[in-house]
């Protein structure tokens, strides 16, 4: 802890709902591991506390608020909607949010076995999604853009963490993403962040999304990246069929998207090992198993 951060406690969260939503106060809680932008507090059997913790502005949070109740409705899983706002006080100065929960576990501690299903799943999720964005909607910042303008990024993964032996493969993955055309429909809705601690599964296949936080209006190749970060070797063909709207182009961005996200895993996992802040351990071999299906295009 540094002196300007505050450590979160169930007497803290529980003292915050008392003030502000006392009808929810006396609710069985208890913290979800992980998080780091926000620290998760599950609350009764429905609900969960999302705590802005690292985030540096309540930006994602609000983000949340202002636009899932709109996009929930018509989106095939579950995704956590805010239900009620916590606001800033003496006791608190950040942004807290009470939302649905999300029952399933994060597919970083958890296995897809129902590869077909989940494809299927997974494509049905993001058709739906990924539909035009009104004009207000949020544009991404550090994620988003072409390929072409994450050079620096990936190359900082790359010679972090990208082993000899596959490095020039790992190269022409990134660099076909580079030369592919640019998205030239409307900015469609991008979840942004799909890796496997931002989705959850129940009984051997995806049972929801969470995490909307980097949502943006966008290139959806963003999300396509997910048919080799999150799904079992040898679905991806089926999902590019079920979703039936990402031309080659897409293909080609979305592919080497997936690979970076799963550097950027691969890094994680290693910052882990090291004992460093914010480090996974076990995001290494789960970023080392999506590096080998997107480089094998499965």
């Amino acid at each position: 802890m540094t002196g300007t951060e505050i450590e979160i406690t169930a007497d803290l969260v529980r003292e915050l709902l008392h003030e502000q939503h006392p009808d929810l106060a006396d609710l069985a809680l208890h913290e979800v591991p992980g998080g780091w932008g926000n620290q998760m507090w599950r609350l009764g059997d429905e609900l969960a506390v999302r705590m802005q913790r690292m985030d540096r502005t309540p930006e994602l949070q609000l983000k949340e608020r202002r636009w899932l109740p709109e996009l929930a409705p018509r989106l095939p899983l579950p995704v956590p909607t805010p239900v009620r706002c916590g606001e800033p006080s003496e006791r608190f100065p950040k942004h807290w949010t009470v939302m649905t929960w999300v029952p399933g576990e994060p597919l970083d501690h958890g296995t897809i076995r129902r590869g077909p299903h989940a494809a299927d799943t997974l494509a049905g999720f993001l058709r739906a999604l990924h539909v035009p964005a009104p004009p207000d909607a949020p544009v991404a910042t550090d994620r988003g853009a072409h390929p072409r303008d994450c050079t620096g990024g990936f190359d900082d993964f790359f010679h972090a963490v990208v082993p000899d032996d596959i490095a020039a493969d790992v190269r022409e993955v990134w660099d076909d993403a580079v030369a592919a055309p640019a998205w030239q429909g409307p900015p469609m809705w991008v979840h942004g962040d799909l890796h496997p601690a931002n989705v959850v599964v129940s009984d051997g296949t995806l049972a929801g999304i969470v995490d909307f936080g980097d949502l943006f209006a966008g290139d959806p190749a963003w999300d396509l990246a997910a048919a080799w970060v999150l799904l079992p070797a040898g679905t991806a063909a089926r999902f590019f069929d079920t979703y039936a709207h990402a031309d080659e182009a897409a293909i080609r961005r979305a592919r080497g998207l997936a690979a970076m996200k799963s550097l950027f895993l691969m890094l994680m996992g290693q910052n882990g090992d090291r004992g460093l802040p914010g480090g996974k351990p076990h995001w290494g071999p789960v970023g080392r198993a999506a590096l080998d299906r997107a480089l094998r295009g499965v």
